[in-house]
């Protein structure tokens, strides 16, 4: 039996957080990690420091001061690409195939735009940006390398809380960025037309409140806990049932100079 796990977390800037991703490492070890916002042009993103932790394959497309997504994985990486979604050229997406036994697994890696304050693409460029996002993102299907013998799997900051469950007031969020009809209307389509599983779900009944982000502007957020679930692993459905947990580290949102966001781990036995 193969043990493999992934991770995915929006660190909000690499280098002022790189002695919390070391930790994470060296605590929890996923095979692969997946960074989002990572606020870092590639010739200066942490590359030395990672490696000395064992994590020898790192894929990286980032900018300046903004976006960034990366890859940090034990396993090796194959066929690196990334889509510039809406040709706006900014850094939201890179994938790469790594190979965790017999299983060969295309990991995409996502931070979808957060859509500014106002939900209404007429007057918000921000917002009508994440729409048009979303509607490139339908043409990602999970089982689109199947026939290779390639299994998908999507992580990221997708800046949506599309269940009820992921917010901690479904009525008083559906009118805020992040939780109203059209964006998870958006997110479920996305979902849906790419057959991919959504595993946090899978692992966590629908019933159950999510969550993995909290705003830096809560005086006590793990008191007030008024959170959403806006980071997302999912799968094609060919690995779903090789899923063993799902763990999200709600913990590390207390951490010392935090993310708003916290880790979220997929393990599988394959």
């Amino acid at each position: 039996m193969k043990h493999f796990s992934i991770a995915t977390w929006n660190i909000n800037s690499v280098r002022l957080r790189l002695p919390l991703v070391l930790s994470l490492l060296e605590d929890q070890a996923p095979d692969i990690l997946c960074l989002q916002e990572t606020k870092c042009p590639n010739d200066l993103f942490p590359t030395k420091e990672l490696k000395k932790r064992g994590y020898e394959h790192i894929e990286i497309h980032g900018q300046k001061g903004y976006h960034g997504v990366a890859i940090i994985s034990k396993l090796p990486l194959e066929s690196v690409s990334s889509i510039d979604f809406c040709e706006m050229g900014d850094t939201r997406h890179i994938s790469a195939i790594a190979r965790a036994g017999e299983r060969a697994i295309r990991v995409h890696n996502f931070y979808v735009p957060a859509g500014g304050d106002e939900p209404n693409r007429e007057i918000n460029p921000k917002f009508a940006h994440k729409l048009d996002f979303l509607e490139e993102m339908k043409a990602l299907h999970a089982e689109a390398e199947q026939d290779s013998g390639v299994s998908s799997i999507l992580v990221g900051d997708l800046n949506i809380a599309p269940l009820e469950t992921d917010v901690w007031s479904h009525k008083q969020l559906l009118k805020v960025v992040s939780h109203t009809p059209i964006e998870t209307d958006g997110l479920n389509e996305v979902q849906a037309r790419g057959a991919w599983v959504d595993l946090m779900r899978q692992h966590i009944p629908a019933e159950e409140k999510i969550f993995t982000w909290w705003s830096y502007r809560a005086r006590d957020w793990d008191v007030s806990d008024r959170g959403r679930r806006l980071d997302h692993i999912w799968s094609s459905a060919d690995l779903s049932p090789a899923l063993s947990n799902v763990t999200v580290m709600r913990e590390a949102r207390g951490w010392e100079r935090p993310s708003d966001h916290v880790p979220v781990f997929a393990r599988f036995n394959f």
